[in-house]
């Protein structure tokens, strides 16, 4: 078992840098929006694979941090039934879906997009717009996403086999910074807080 806690650990750390490094593509995504949209405006001059380099950013930063997000547990999940079982029983529906959903479903969706991407690169196919991009890197981001998925979903299969051996803590705790609703619920407390303090030295007053 250590070594397949070495391999997920391995895993982790590989996510985590793709991750990190996809979120630049949101930062490259606003600039090249902005600049298009001020040629367009102030000089009258349009680009159709200025637009479509856009489109293509977002899916691989929807594509490629789908991983990262599976291993911050940031994924959405629904609770309604699971939230009232023990930790171990929802560790246990995690692993029955990644091992009879996920892992399926990564690889019947490469097998049918790979011959697509292939076709698109050997063709050299092109955007249907005037002035559009070459289609084949937009279409191997599926197939690429999804095979990071399934490595990440590896790791995650490791984590729960270990937590139910008790090697390791919680695997589905959330890591990283707190979370919006978690912000804006810490906020509202320490208002109340201070309007409580405020009104104690009003009334001593």
């Amino acid at each position: 078992m250590n070594f397949l806690l070495t391999l997920s650990r391995r895993i982790d750390r590989f996510t985590e840098f793709i991750g990190r490094s996809v979120a630049w593509l949101v930062l490259a995504a606003v600039l090249i929006s902005a600049v298009n949209a001020i040629v367009r405006k102030t000089l009258d001059i349009g680009s159709n694979a200025f637009l479509e380099l856009q489109w293509y950013l977002f899916a691989a930063v929807f594509m490629l941090g789908s991983a990262y997000t599976m291993m911050r547990q940031e994924h959405v999940r629904i609770d309604v039934l699971s939230g009232r079982l023990s930790k171990r029983a929802q560790i246990w529906i995690d692993i029955i879906g990644i091992t009879c959903f996920l892992f399926p479903f990564v690889f019947m969706i490469i097998k049918l997009a790979m011959p697509l991407v292939i076709n698109a690169y050997q063709t050299g196919e092109m955007s249907s717009n005037a002035g559009g991009l070459i289609r084949w890197p937009v279409f191997a981001l599926l197939p690429l996403g999804l095979l990071l998925l399934g490595i990440q979903g590896v790791s995650e299969l490791i984590k729960r086999i270990a937590f139910l051996q008790g090697l390791i803590p919680d695997p589905t705790a959330k890591q990283g910074a707190k979370s919006a609703e978690e912000e804006l619920a810490e906020f509202l407390l320490q208002k109340e807080v201070a309007a409580r303090e405020a009104a104690q030295q009003g009334g001593k007053a």
